[in-house]
């Protein structure tokens, strides 16, 4: 049933308190080494141990020279003397460059501002202003792991190289206390009054092949150019190398064919995402043009400017597709009205491309003017949504599979009934596994001002949307829900995709967590309801 209220309730728009300072420049402060202190604070160094990964480039040419030794019985050419010299005249320059380097390296936390200062005949005095520092890396590559040290990267608002400052190499208890200390105080700072909630950074770009992209833009562009050709009268499985292509593939051992064509494709779809993050997310930046409007600008070839009024937006979606999510990223959609259909809702609502998890809780929370609210557990879900899942990937994965190749290998060959049985074996784990995964990401809850949902296992969508914005609810049930007692809740919101969804909640908790949710909105369907 649904019940009605009001689409023109407003969202909450920001306070007066909330007007923004004017903002300060993104880059470094370049000031020369006479100018003079601003703080007490103590200069500190860098870990000693920066000697040695300076060093790191010698290990190829040593282990070639090794591996050759070896390969010769110890015998070692003239050439290889001669290489081993210069080796050993690199070592001693690069070991005494580094040491200066490290010598006239040093860095500090005033109460205001992160310093670095390096340069041995030109001084260079480099500073990022604490209340703008957005993210702070860590950084070790093997030899920094095996040497116990890493890199530091401290930038504002998703920053390139122009306004990061880094610093190798650290202890790991110190960077680690370092970046602690670093965003407790820009936290303290005031960062949640920055108009710049982020730019683009292209250490990002290693997230753009774990989307669908990878795989499936490689057909999307085959499907068309076959398109293409056929509108021009060609007939692309008529051409003579297409046919050669298909006669040497099945005359080959399909064993090395078939993962060397799923390679192929894959590196394809790499690149072919790479291309379009580029061209999708070049200049992004996210910010807060003034107290009431968010804008998102992006784009190389095609540069989009998107402006989201701030009356208008009711809510953010952390999205974590499958891929995405297991190499630890994420994106940010918004949940806004005055967007245009839900196609062009779903062009022009990203507020964040695929980057890592904790830079999307940052956007989303930058995008609230609030945290994010999913630090604290949400409600979990009846164990019948549980054993729905598993039954629904039974009956709509693994038994159809199965019965179509048993049916082929009845008609044609015994082979097929084989793969029958071991598609069977294979997918019902796998079933079962992303079952139990799609349960576990199932929740719920209230904090504060906004509704929490969470659900997905090939896309993990946690969603916080305004109470206020929520105009009915809509409680929908199957034969097969009412039987395990779940309904699924729709809150009905005159933005984004006009309804989001608390999938399989218990029957009788979910009238109650929906008034709860919009206090005076069920009032008269809950006393219907109990007469």
């Amino acid at each position: 049933m649904s019940t009605p209220r009001d689409p023109g309730t407003p969202g909450r728009a920001p306070t007066a308190s909330g007007m923004l300072p004017t903002a300060q420049p993104d880059t470094p402060l370049h000031t020369p080494a006479t100018s003079p202190p601003t703080s007490t604070a103590p200069w500190r160094r860098l870990d000693p141990r920066t000697l040695l990964v300076h060093c790191g480039w010698m290990g190829a040419p040593l282990a070639s020279l090794a591996l050759t030794a070896l390969a010769t019985g110890g015998r070692i050419t003239t050439g290889a003397w001669i290489t081993l010299a210069a080796i050993a005249a690199s070592f001693a320059v690069v070991t005494t460059l580094g040491l200066i380097r490290w010598a006239r390296t040093e860095f500090r936390i005033t109460a205001d501002t992160l310093e670095v200062r390096s340069g041995l005949l030109n001084r260079r005095l480099r500073s990022v202003p604490l209340r703008r520092i957005r993210n702070v890396d860590l950084t070790a590559s093997p030899l920094h792991r095996l040497l116990g040290v890493t890199v530091l990267r401290a930038g504002t608002a998703g920053s390139g190289g122009g306004s990061e400052l880094s610093l190798e190499a650290l202890t790991v208890a110190e960077a680690d206390r370092l970046r602690a200390e670093l965003l407790a105080r820009a936290e303290a700072g005031g960062a949640a009054d920055d108009p710049v909630v982020a730019r683009i950074s292209w250490r990002w770009l290693r997230y753009a092949p774990l989307t669908f992209w990878v795989v499936g833009g490689v057909f999307v562009a085959a499907g068309s150019v076959y398109r293409a050709l056929d509108g021009m009268g060609i007939e692309p499985w008529k051409l003579g190398f297409v046919q050669r292509a298909f006669a040497e593939f099945g005359a080959s051992a399909l064993w090395l064919t078939v993962p060397a064509a799923l390679l192929v494709v894959l590196a394809l779809g790499s690149v072919g995402a790479i291309v379009l993050y580029v061209e999708n997310w070049w200049n992004y930046s996210l910010e807060w043009t003034d107290a009431r409007s968010l804008r998102v600008r992006r784009g190389l070839f095609t540069t989009r400017s998107v402006t989201i009024e701030g009356a208008r937006l009711r809510g953010v979606l952390l999205r974590e597709p499958l891929l995405l999510r297991a190499g630890g990223g994420a994106l940010v959609r918004a949940v806004a009205g005055g967007l245009g259909n839900r196609e062009e809702n779903r062009k022009r609502s990203g507020l964040l491309p695929p980057a890592p998890r904790t830079e999307a809780l940052r956007v989303a929370s930058g995008a609230l003017r609030a945290a994010f609210p999913e630090a604290e557990p949400l409600a979990g879900h009846p164990r019948a949504a549980l054993r729905r899942r598993r039954t629904r990937g039974l009956l709509f994965v693994v038994v159809p599979g199965a019965a179509a190749l048993a049916g082929l290998g009845v008609a044609f060959t015994p082979v097929l009934l084989h793969c029958a049985w071991i598609y069977a074996v294979v997918t019902t784990p796998v079933v079962w596994w992303l079952a139990r995964d799609a349960y576990r990401n199932l929740g719920h809850g209230i904090r504060g001002a906004y509704l929490v949902a969470r659900s997905g296992t090939f896309s993990r969508d946690t969603l916080a949307l305004q109470r206020s914005a929520i105009a009915a609810w809509t409680f929908s049930t199957s034969p097969f829900t009412r039987r395990s007692g779940l309904v699924t809740l729709t809150a009905a919101v005159a933005a984004g995709e006009d309804g989001y969804r608390v999938r399989d909640l218990a029957a009788e908790a979910a009238p109650g967590f929906a008034a709860t949710v919009t206090p005076g909105l069920l009032d008269e369907f809950l006393a219907h309801r109990q007469g």
